[in-house]
């Protein structure tokens, strides 16, 4: 097979990570995947822990499978995780809603029992998800590494907390947009142009 070598602007590889209790089945890991494949990149779209310290090296892990300069891409709590790879490892980052400051939001939820549909798992969100949460959340962050996708109408996260923590990155608002960001496919060839790729528009989805 003939391989095209990178460009130094081109990611190598893709990586996924979902969102709070979501999972590998989830339709954005379906569109990145598809995307991935018309693209004949690597893709990474993991199963995470709802534990954010062994989600982060689970995640870390897969760095290595991706080539030299993988692109991360993360929705609300993955947006998170992969924030702090992105930080970590002098990489780009693509994030759609990403919960800014989760140890925060993750104290309302202590005591709440959770039930993850992918995968059938039950637990119990406890002191430790937002002690880990906390230890591990950038106080800066390099705005120039990212594209921001937001949902103008996110219930769930101030879209605006995202715009503070990440100002002067990349950014498109969807007017209306939720938090699930259902129209997640027509901005796929954004995503990818952000990692140097062209990607048709309606290759996937």
């Amino acid at each position: 097979m003939l391989t095209v070598p990178l460009t130094p602007q081109q990611a190598s590889g893709v990586l996924y990570l979902h969102g709070f209790n979501s999972g590998y089945g989830s339709p954005k890991s379906a569109l990145m995947r598809d995307a991935c494949t018309a693209l004949a990149l690597p893709c990474e779209t993991p199963q995470l822990p709802h534990r954010p310290l062994a989600a982060l090296r689970l995640a870390e892990s897969l760095l290595t499978k991706l080539g030299p300069r993988p692109l991360l891409v993360g929705s609300s709590m993955g947006g998170f995780l992969a924030t702090c790879l992105a930080e970590r490892h002098d990489l780009s980052a693509a994030l759609i809603n990403p919960a800014v400051r989760p140890a925060r939001l993750v104290s309302e939820w202590i005591g709440e029992a959770f039930i993850n549909e992918h995968t059938g798992e039950r637990f119990t969100v406890e002191t430790v998800h937002r002690d880990e949460l906390d230890a591990l959340t950038p106080r800066v962050v390099a705005p120039e590494r990212y594209l921001l996708l937001l949902g103008s109408a996110d219930k769930t996260l101030d879209p605006a907390d995202a715009f503070a923590l990440y100002r002067g990155a990349r950014t498109v608002i969807h007017p209306g947009g939720d938090h699930v960001f259902s129209p997640l496919a027509n901005y796929l060839p954004a995503i990818f142009a952000h990692g140097g790729h062209r990607l048709a528009p309606g290759t996937s989805g």
